[in-house]
């Protein structure tokens, strides 16, 4: 904050006030501590963890983990989904206006999935997360927006969700905690339509570790350690991205998966979106 000793006021800087003070702006802040903090509570589970060599599942932190979560990435799913990350997918703003099924795979409290719900009213979804706790939320806010006819959330891992084919499958930040993000893949690559896209949002992330050693990517690499690798070790398939893997190890995982098509077709400071296609 910044102080003036002759008025004896306080005021933020714009820059301040548009980072720390606008929840549903394009970017909060805010949501990154509490996230912070509520991991924090688990420190001695994950200092076990890395003694041993075992895992610290996401269902195992505190609840402010999950709302911090998505206060952080939030604002900037609404800032950029329907108006740019969408639209530069290939012809699947058309099938969405249209009436597309969409799965929103590992969907926490429903953010994204409320965002393109409300977006595209002829469409159908589903949400699903191994959570059970955060799917409750998830029901509980798509009833209170008004929108249940049009969503359905379920209890489901990312190898387990059923319901296609879909026209659209949707991972956010999300694919880099799975223990077997390989299985996951494959498994949303059967439930794509034979023209479906795999839509798939992860953090910003460079090539190599000095492209990341910035504000953005020390952050990354800290909850990486403490909370997204941890997670994925406590599932099965031994395979961990963490939440700094980038864009050729996604590549590479989506060949192995049996995608044909992949492209990176957009990004922000804090995340980069794919397109993967059968």
């Amino acid at each position: 904050m910044e102080y003036d000793p002759q008025t004896g006021s306080y005021s933020l800087t714009p820059e301040q006030a548009f980072a720390l003070t606008d929840p549903d702006g394009a970017v909060f802040a805010p949501g990154a501590f509490e996230l912070a903090l509520g991991a924090l509570r688990s420190e001695q589970k994950v200092i076990q963890a890395f003694r041993t060599g075992g895992g610290v599942g996401w269902h195992e932190h505190d609840e402010e983990v999950f709302s911090g979560c998505e206060r952080f990435f939030r604002p900037g799913y609404a800032a950029n989904l329907v108006a740019s990350w969408l639209p530069a997918l290939e012809g699947v703003e058309a099938k969405l206006n249209g009436g597309a099924a969409v799965a929103d795979v590992g969907c926490g409290h429903g953010a994204s999935t409320t965002l393109m719900t409300r977006a595209f009213p002829k469409s159908r979804f589903t949400g699903s997360d191994y959570h059970e706790e955060s799917i409750i939320q998830a029901r509980k806010r798509i009833a209170e927006a008004g929108l249940g006819d049009q969503v359905t959330f379920e209890v489901a891992s990312a190898q387990t969700f059923d319901g296609g084919p879909y026209d659209l499958v949707t991972s956010f930040d999300c694919l880099h905690d799975m223990g077997n993000p390989v299985g996951a893949a494959k498994h949303i690559r059967e439930m794509l339509a034979p023209d479906g896209t795999w839509m798939v949002v992860e953090p910003y992330a460079g090539d190599s570790v000095t492209d990341n050693l910035n504000p953005v990517g020390r952050v990354y690499y800290s909850f990486s350690t403490f909370l997204c690798v941890p997670n994925a070790l406590s599932q099965d398939g031994g395979y961990s991205l963490g939440a700094q893997a980038g864009e050729e190890p996604i590549r590479r995982l989506a060949a192995d998966a049996g995608y044909t098509r992949f492209r990176r077709v957009a990004e922000t400071p804090f995340n980069i979106v794919y397109q993967a296609r059968p």
